[in-house]
């Protein structure tokens, strides 16, 4: 979902934006069904390294001001010009979309059929679950896959990666969902893209080699930071995302956050929920 959408979380609702879940992450196909691919991992694609400096901003006009390597915008709101601008400096753009999540605002909405949507997600009345099983919401994302190839991204953020912890409305599985996040991994390097693992901490261990980087919200404020240290130990940085009050209010409770966060060798942002540069703290 976009911004606030991916935003409004309390910890016992949704593991992917700082909450906990007790769902499994088994890996092993099911009876009859064929094993994953491996990871495709040569490739001339953006790789990031830990500590790299970002920017991420969803909503409003995009501030290209920020010295930083990467910018993440939203993939459907950017236009080319905006991203060549960027790309001009020398930095990086990282473009957003859901892959988990319909939502009727987007210029494809049209194309998702009765039978891919499921349960409205909480608190957001336009944007539902997506049966990430059906060949039809798969094509609809190696669309835009080639929207962010056509657009000049260098990489993209896949949202909603992790619905079997949620309410989707359809009976897939932990292991449904790493069937899925590892395919679209893989579209994503075919097409020569970098792609970033968004939240779904429960399956990182599974999923570490099949992505470049991570990006995660709130690990500090729910203490599951711990969780995300598979990609440091694979030299992939971690892009966290902060939105409590105190970090942005509270020099010394930021300062004692950032510390930790370069400690981990994290790449710590303190924004708001909207993720429309109304404020911005960077840790490193």
């Amino acid at each position: 979902m976009k911004a606030l959408g991916t935003l409004l979380f309390l910890p016992l609702l949704l593991s992917g934006c700082g909450g906990s879940s007790s769902t499994g992450t088994s890996d092993s196909a099911s009876p009859g069904q064929a094993a994953d691919p491996a990871p495709i991992t040569a490739g001339a694609w953006y790789q990031p390294v830990p500590l790299v400096t970002w920017q991420w901003q969803l909503q409003g006009t995009v501030d290209t001001g920020y010295d930083v390597e990467i910018y993440d915008i939203d993939l459907f709101d950017s236009d080319v010009s905006l991203i060549q601008s960027i790309q001009a400096s020398g930095r990086k753009v990282i473009c957003y979309f859901s892959a988990g999540s319909y939502e009727n605002w987007r210029d494809d909405a049209g194309d998702f059929e009765a039978a891919d949507l499921g349960n409205t997600l909480d608190g957001w009345a336009g944007e539902r679950w997506l049966d990430i099983r059906n060949p039809n919401v798969r094509g609809i994302m190696e669309a835009r896959l080639d929207l962010a190839v056509s657009k000049g991204c260098d990489g993209v953020e896949p949202d909603n990666m992790d619905g079997y912890t949620n309410d989707p409305g359809f009976g897939f599985t932990a292991a449904d969902q790493l069937t899925y996040n590892r395919w679209l991994a893989n579209q994503t390097h075919q097409r020569t893209l970098a792609v970033g693992l968004k939240n779904d901490l429960n399956q990182i261990d599974s999923l570490v080699s099949y992505f470049d980087f991570a990006v995660n919200e709130q690990c500090f404020q729910y203490d599951e930071c711990d969780r995300l240290q598979p990609f440091i130990d694979a030299s992939k940085p971690v892009l966290n995302a902060e939105y409590l009050d105190a970090y942005a209010n509270d020099a010394s409770q930021r300062a004692a956050l950032c510390t930790d966060s370069i400690n981990r060798q994290f790449s710590t942002l303190v924004l708001p929920l909207a993720l429309d540069d109304s404020f911005r703290y960077s840790c490193n």
